[in-house]
Formats: C-alpha cells, sequence, structure tokens
C-alpha cells in the first residue's frame, strides 16, 4: 500500500510540475517577446534620433547658404545701384544707407573670422626663462 500511495504522489507533483511549468513558459515566452519588442523600439528610436541630427545639421547648413547668398545678392545690388545711378541722391536710393551697415557687417564678420582660428602651440618671440629681454632688465637693477 505504501508503494500505491508512493506513485500517487509521484503523480500528483508531476501533474503540479507539469502544470507550473506550463503556466511558467507562457509567462517567459511573452518575457522574451516583450524584450525583443524594447529592442526594437529603442533601436528604431537611436534611428529616428540620428535622422533628427542629420536633419537639423542639413537644415542648418541651408540657411547658412541661404543667408551668403542673401548678402551676395543686397551687395550686388547696393553696388550697382550707385554704379549705374551716380547721380542719385542717396535718399532716393534705397540701398545707400544700408551701404555703411553692409560694410560695417562685413568688418565684424572678418573680425570674427580671424578670431576663430585654430590656436597658435606657439609664442611670439622667447618667453619665460628663455627671454633674453627678461635678464637684461633683472641684471639693470643690480647695477644700479
Amino acid at each position: 500500500m505504501a508503494w500505491i500511495y508512493a506513485l500517487l504522489v509521484f503523480l500528483a507533483g508531476a501533474i503540479v510540475g507539469a502544470f507550473a511549468t506550463r503556466l511558467n513558459n507562457k509567462g517567459l515566452k511573452q518575457q522574451k517577446e516583450l524584450k525583443k519588442e524594447l529592442d526594437k523600439s529603442k533601436y528604431e528610436l537611436e534611428q529616428f534620433r540620428q535622422e533628427l541630427v542629420d536633419h537639423f545639421a542639413q537644415s542648418s547648413e541651408l540657411l547658412d547658404n541661404i543667408a551668403k547668398d542673401y548678402s551676395k545678392l543686397y551687395e550686388h545690388m547696393a553696388k550697382t545701384s550707385t554704379e549705374l545711378m551716380p547721380n542719385l541722391p542717396d535718399q532716393d536710393n534705397p540701398f545707400a544707407r544700408r551701404i555703411s551697415t553692409l560694410e560695417a557687417v562685413k568688418g565684424n564678420q572678418a573680425a570674427k573670422d580671424s578670431s576663430q582660428d585654430q590656436p597658435r602651440d606657439y609664442a611670439n618671440g622667447a618667453t619665460g626663462l628663455f627671454n633674453d629681454q627678461h635678464d637684461a632688465e633683472v641684471e639693470a637693477p643690480k647695477a644700479s
């Protein structure tokens, strides 16, 4: 009789174990599917971000080109208006008052361009301990 009880307990345990495994596998499958979906969404988001960065970089470049072209056009119109109508009074020439501001803007742009140059990794002349003028200045007060 003990064998029968042991066999029944074993069968009950096997049935409960199979049922628990089946429930657990559904959760595991669902978890794997969700993980795949999450990874896919992260990849798509990263792609979208990169496309957005590329879009803004290209838009910035295009706007910069438009600004440069507009500046060239305006400069051309201002120059040709003074060349083609030299006797036109300044108040009648729509570009006359802005020619001076255009030249000022060009001057500022040139200053900005020169200030954005690469920094030099050397100094003009000797500095520090190897400066001959520094040694001469130090020796001069001693002689006094």
